[in-house]
């Protein structure tokens, strides 16, 4: 018979064995661990500061390259939009200070910033896509024929409001840009009223004006969303889809067009990377916000002009961080200074 003393015994030989397998434990493995922890935390402590160091030195250049950028842009871009009136649309979420730099940058270049169109988050919103559809039939003079989606439809309105000759170009049934005429009522005289149009969207709360796009815009910069805004999951894919929809209506509203944001908007998911997996009609830039990628929107806007645009920057799916071979100043004199609709549709074609 199993008594007391036996279940004591086996007690406290169990604890023991516990008592020296910790100490084994302790004694030979403890080294050998720290030893190899020690070594591993060096070396991760050594590439953070490797990284570091990289880091600032990116910075360093980089602040360098705006700096050269900044004492040589006036004869960079002198002359390359000489004569145009550029019109900013800019998205939810898009830098104000992005937008205020490349105004410089325009005005640097011989153009005139024509004034600002700040799109809200209900027009790109897909919740709003049957009101939005809806009021452009209702201030569209073709409503019968226009057509596309939601976005579409008003990306046309929008640029037929903005255009410089009240609605200059359209696709014709190739998908080639044609030149469109000024829809008439039965008097013969221009029934569209791109005010009245403008106004309508405003009321509506889809955008607010800043200064007098209506009819102001021989070309456009439409500016993506920041760094903060531009993020990744379903809500931003549809963001992407709508704004990319919008641009190229307003594209072939107005004509030279270049959708630009910062080097995040190029990162795998984000706005920029969605708009250059398909074929894009306009030119995109990754880099603006800073000295060197506001240079560099604006020449691949004159770029655009000249009808050699492309996708410009560093993030993937570009062609070179800026058009190569630079796009020619515009000429003081002849039919390209003189910028009427037929001057505007040479340059534009790169005849």
């Amino acid at each position: 018979m199993i008594d007391f003393r036996y279940h004591l015994v086996s007690i406290i030989a169990v604890f023991l064995a516990l008592t020296v397998g910790l100490a084994l434990g302790s004694t030979m493995l403890q080294d050998p661990l720290l030893d190899t922890l020690e070594s591993e935390t060096a070396e991760m402590r050594g590439q953070s500061e490797d990284l570091r160091t990289q880091r600032d030195v990116s910075e360093r250049l980089g602040n360098g390259a705006d700096e050269m950028v900044d004492a040589a842009a006036g004869d960079l871009l002198e002359d390359r939009l000489l004569d145009l009136d550029v019109v900013t649309v800019a998205a939810p979420g898009a830098d104000e200070d992005t937008s205020a730099s490349l105004d410089r940058r325009i005005e640097q270049a011989g153009g005139e910033p024509a004034g600002r169109v700040e799109l809200s988050e209900k027009f790109l919103n897909e919740g709003e896509e049957t009101f939005l559809d809806e009021l452009a039939v209702q201030v569209s003079p073709e409503a019968a024929e226009l057509a596309g989606s939601p976005h579409t439809k008003a990306g046309t309105e929008l640029g037929r409001a903005l255009a410089s000759s009240g609605g200059g170009r359209s696709s014709d049934g190739d998908g080639s840009d044609a030149d469109a005429e000024p829809a008439s009522d039965d008097t013969g005289e221009d029934s569209h009223d791109a005010e009245a149009a403008l106004s309508a969207f405003t009321e509506a709360e889809l955008l607010t004006v800043t200064g007098d796009p209506v009819e102001g815009a021989d070309a456009l910069v439409v500016l993506a969303p920041g760094e903060e805004a531009g993020g990744q999951g379903s809500d931003s894919e549809a963001t992407g889809a709508a704004l990319d929809t919008l641009t190229e209506a307003l594209h072939s509203e107005v004509g030279p067009t270049v959708l630009a944001g910062d080097p995040s908007s190029a990162d795998h998911g984000h706005m920029l990377a969605q708009v250059r997996e398909g074929q894009t009609p306009y030119s995109t830039v990754d880099v603006a916000g800073r000295s060197v990628g506001d240079v560099v929107t604006v020449l691949a806007l004159s770029a655009e002009v000249q009808g050699d645009g492309g996708s410009f920057g560093i993030g993937q799916g570009t062609q070179g961080f800026l058009p190569d071979p630079l796009p020619a100043a515009l000429e003081d004199g002849g039919e390209v200074r003189d910028i009427d609709d037929e001057a505007r549709r040479t340059v534009r074609d790169g005849g």
